[in-house]
C-alpha cells in the first residue's frame, strides 16, 4: 500500500454494505484521496458469486465474523449465532440478496423521531439512485443505479406452491414488495447482475477499483481512531502484524456495522463513562447512547419433511455448480434459496403497516442450516417486524479482538407484545404451510412435530428455536436529542471529525430486509460530505 505519509483526506472503516458506497462516491472527486479498510480478505471465493453458494459459505469463519450472543434470558438462556460478513462487500457478500426498502411509514417514523431529513420523500430518491432494476424505472424504481436488482431467474416449485398457499390462506398476490403495496406474498426480488450476486463489492467497489485517488487495504484491523483537541484525526490500524497510525485530512467514516462501530467507538474512549472506566479505558467522551438501542428481528421456523427430490436438501452440488457456471448462470445455482416470501398485516398490527415478514425456503434449515437434517423438507422464516424490545453491545474487554458482547435481549418488552406477535407468527406460518396448495407435498411436520399446539405450546417452541433473521440495527443512534449518537448528517456529538455510516445510525427497524436502506444511507450520506444535493428523477 503506497501510503504517501499515511495522510488520506476520507478514511473509511468497513468496507461492507455502507463503506463500499461511500468508496465509490467519494472517490469520484479526483481531488479526494480516500482509503477503504476492510478487516477482512477480498471477495474471490466462487460462492460469494454464485448465488445459491451462500449454503456453504454459513460456516466459513474466514469471510465471517462468527458472532454469539450473550444467554439469551428469553429463549431459554441460549447463545444465538449472529453471522455477520467479514470480506469485501461485508454482510452483503454473505447474505440472501432478498431487495426490500421497508415502507413509507418506516422513515416518517424516523424524521418525526428526529431523524430530520430522513423522511420517505427525502430518502426514496437515494434508493433509486442506488438502484438498477431490470424492471426498469419508475416513480419508486431506478434502472441504472450500481446496487443491480433482478427477478430470479430460477424458482423451485416448492417457492410456486407457498405463494398459491399463501393465497389460498387469504393473502393478496404482490409482484412487488417495494411497489405501491407491501402486503401480500410472492417473490423476491434479489441483488444479482446476470445470475450472479450483486453485494456492494460487486456493484459499487469493483468498477472503481482503477481510481489512482482510492486505495483498499484488506486483511487489516482497526484497533482504535485516534483523538486530539476535540477531533478524529485518523485511526491505528494493525495490518501485516504491524502497527500503523493512518491520518485522515478531512474526516473518518465509520462503517463497520451494527456491531463494530459501537465497539471501535468504545475503544476509542467514546462511549458510557462508567462501562469504559471499567476496561481501563480513558473516556475521550461520555456517550451514553453508544451501543444501546440494539434491535434486531427475531425470526421463528416452521418446517414440514415433504416427498424426495424436490427440495434443495440433496440436490446434487457438482451438477448445480456445472449449470452455473458451463451453462451462462442458469439453474438452481442462481436460486438466493429464500425466493418466496411476504408480508402480512396481523390482526394485532398497531398502525398501517405490515408487522409480519416471512421468507419460505424449499430446504429444511434448523440452526442456519448449520445443523444438517435428513431427508428432504421445506422452512417457513416469520419475524416480527416492529420488535419493542432493545438490547445493547458491550465491550467484553480493552482487546480490540475480543468480540464485544451482544446483549440482544429479545422478548424483554415489558408490554409482552414481542412474545404475543412471535406466537402470531407461528400460526400464521403454520396456517399457510396447511393450505391445499401443499397437499402434493406435504408429509410430516418437523419443528414443531405436532400440528395441535396452543399459545402455551408455541411459546415453548418460540423460546427453543428462534434464531436471528440477520437485521441488527440501531446501536449508534440518529437524532436531534441530547442522547443521539449521531447527528442527522450523521455527524458524531461532541467531537468532530467523524461520522457514522452504517445501519447501526437506524432510529428503528425497518419493516423487511436491512440491506437496501443500508446502501440509501450511505449514498445519502456521500452526498452530505461532498456537499451534493438530492439526486433528480
Amino acid at each position: 500500500m503506497d501510503t504517501a505519509a499515511n495522510e488520506f483526506d476520507t478514511i473509511i472503516v468497513g468496507a461492507g454494505s455502507a463503506g463500499c458506497v461511500l468508496a465509490n462516491r467519494l472517490s469520484a472527486d479526483p481531488q479526494r484521496r480516500v482509503l477503504l479498510i476492510e478487516a477482512g480478505p477480498r471477495d474471490w471465493h466462487p460462492f460469494i458469486h454464485m448465488p445459491a453458494g451462500l449454503a456453504r459459505l454459513v460456516t466459513n469463519t474466514r469471510l465471517n465474523w462468527n458472532y454469539d450472543t450473550e444467554p439469551e434470558p428469553a429463549l431459554d438462556g441460549r447463545r444465538l449465532w449472529w453471522p455477520r460478513g467479514k470480506v469485501l462487500g461485508g454482510s452483503s457478500a454473505i447474505n440472501a440478496m432478498c431487495y426490500v426498502r421497508g415502507v413509507a411509514g418506516d422513515y416518517d417514523r424516523w424524521a418525526q423521531a428526529g431523524a430530520t431529513g430522513w423522511d420517505w420523500n427525502s430518502v426514496l430518491p437515494w434508493f433509486r439512485h442506488s438502484e438498477g432494476n431490470t424492471r426498469g424505472s419508475d416513480a419508486l424504481h431506478g434502472d441504472d443505479g450500481p446496487l443491480k436488482v433482478s427477478d430470479l431467474r430460477y424458482v423451485n416449485p416448492l417457492s410456486r406452491a407457498f405463494i398459491e398457499a399463501g393465497q389460498q390462506a387469504g393473502h393478496a398476490l404482490n409482484h412487488d414488495f417495494n411497489g405501491p403495496l407491501h402486503e401480500g406474498v410472492g417473490l423476491y426480488q434479489v441483488t444479482q447482475k446476470d445470475g450472479a450476486r450483486c453485494s456492494s463489492a460487486a456493484g459499487y467497489l469493483s468498477p472503481v477499483r482503477g481510481r489512482g485517488n482510492l486505495q483498499v487495504l484488506t486483511g487489516a484491523q482497526v484497533e482504535r481512531l485516534s483523538i486530539a483537541q476535540g477531533r478524529v484525526t485518523g485511526v491505528v490500524v494493525r495490518h501485516g502484524g504491524q502497527q500503523k497510525q493512518l491520518h485522515a485530512r478531512a474526516e473518518v467514516l465509520l462503517s463497520a456495522g451494527a456491531i463494530n462501530s459501537p465497539q471501535l467507538l468504545m475503544l476509542s474512549g467514546i462511549g458510557p463513562a462508567d462501562h469504559l472506566r471499567a476496561h481501563g479505558i480513558t473516556v475521550q467522551l461520555d456517550q451514553p447512547g453508544v451501543g444501546g438501542n440494539l434491535q434486531d428481528h427475531l425470526d421463528i421456523c416452521t418446517l414440514y419433511r415433504t416427498v424426495p427430490g424436490v427440495s434443495y436438501d440433496r440436490a446434487s452440488e457438482l451438477k448445480i455448480g456445472l449449470d452455473y457456471f458451463l451453462r451462462g448462470r442458469r439453474g438452481a445455482g442462481t436460486s438466493n434459496v429464500a425466493e418466496a416470501g411476504g408480508f402480512v398485516r396481523s390482526r394485532f398490527a398497531a398502525d398501517e403497516r405490515a408487522d409480519i415478514q416471512f421468507h419460505f425456503v424449499p430446504a429444511m434449515l434448523d440452526n442456519h442450516g448449520r445443523n444438517r437434517l435428513p431427508g428432504d423438507g421445506y422452512t417457513l422464516h416469520a419475524c416480527y417486524l416492529h420488535p419493542r424490545s432493545r438490547g445493547r453491545i458491550e465491550l467484553a474487554s480493552a482487546d480490540p479482538l475480543a468480540p464485544a458482547r451482544i446483549h440482544a435481549n429479545y422478548l424483554s418488552d415489558a408490554e409482552g407484545m414481542d412474545l404475543k406477535m412471535m406466537i402470531e407468527a407461528a400460526r400464521l406460518s403454520r396456517d399457510i404451510l396447511r393450505q391445499p396448495a401443499f397437499a402434493p407435498w406435504r408429509k410430516a411436520p418437523l419443528f414443531p412435530a405436532r400440528e395441535d399446539l396452543d399459545d402455551a405450546g408455541l411459546e415453548a417452541f418460540i423460546r427453543a428455536k428462534a434464531e436471528t433473521i440477520y437485521h441488527p440495527v440501531g446501536t449508534c443512534r440518529m437524532g436531534s436529542d441530547a442522547t443521539a449518537v449521531v447527528d442527522p448528517q450523521l455527524r458524531l456529538r461532541g467531537l468532530d471529525g467523524l461520522r457514522v455510516v452504517d445501519a447501526s445510525v437506524m432510529p428503528n427497524l425497518v419493516s423487511g430486509n436491512t440491506n437496501a436502506p443500508t446502501i440509501m444511507i450511505a449514498e445519502r450520506a456521500a452526498a452530505l460530505v461532498l456537499g451534493h444535493g438530492a439526486p433528480t428523477a
